[in-house]
C-alpha cells in the first residue's frame, strides 16, 4: 500500500497535521518545512559555510513577518508544493519525505 495522506489541516497555532491513510497523524512546524525545503536553491545554501557573524542580511518585509503557509497544492500522487508566507515556493515537498519529517501525534 502506498502512503498516501487523507487529510491535510492548518492547526490554529500554524502547524499543519497530515493525517496518512495507515492511521499515523504527523504535525509540521512551518519553519521545520521551511527550514528542509528540499529545492535546489535552499539545498546549496544548507551545504554552504555560514555567514560571517558580523555580516548583516537584507531581508524582505515579508520575512519580517511570522512565517507561515501561504498555499499547498498537490503535484500528482507524489508531492506538494508549499508556498511559505516569506515569497518561497519553489521546494517540492514528497510524500515520502512528509512521512519521515514531523513529530507524531500520539492517539
Amino acid at each position: 500500500m502506498t502512503r498516501q495522506p487523507t487529510q491535510l489541516k492548518l492547526l490554529e497555532d500554524g502547524r499543519l497535521q497530515i493525517e496518512w491513510n495507515d492511521g499515523e497523524t504527523r504535525q509540521y512546524r512551518v519553519a521545520e518545512l521551511r527550514n528542509e525545503c528540499p529545492c535546489a536553491n535552499c539545498s546549496e545554501k544548507r551545504k554552504s559555510p555560514p555567514p560571517s557573524p558580523t555580516s548583516l542580511p537584507v531581508i524582505s518585509m515579508a520575512e519580517t513577518e511570522p512565517l507561515r503557509i501561504a498555499h499547498m497544492e498537490p503535484m500528482g500522487r507524489y508531492a506538494y508544493a508549499i508556498h511559505f508566507s516569506d515569497g518561497h515556493n519553489s521546494g517540492l515537498f514528497t510524500l515520502e519525505s512528509l512521512s519521515e519529517m514531523g513529530s507524531v501525534v500520539q492517539q
